[in-house]
């Protein structure tokens, strides 16, 4: 269980860097508007994206 883990921080790791690494001021301007949004829409993209993740684990679990 724990390899499993450490590999899919491992991979969220390498796909977080693919931006940056090949664009960074397209991943700089980015960041700056994700500062410009409010707490509530934050929170939302959060939410979505964890729920994402929990319906990808349960479709191909």
């Amino acid at each position: 269980m724990w390899e499993n883990f450490l590999n899919a921080i491992a991979l969220m790791l390498v796909l977080e860097g693919i931006l940056p690494f090949l664009s960074p001021q397209t991943w700089r301007e980015a960041f700056k508007k994700l500062t410009e949004i409010n707490d509530s829409q934050i929170r939302f993209v959060g939410l979505t994206s964890m729920l994402v993740g929990i319906l990808l684990l349960i479709i191909f679990d």
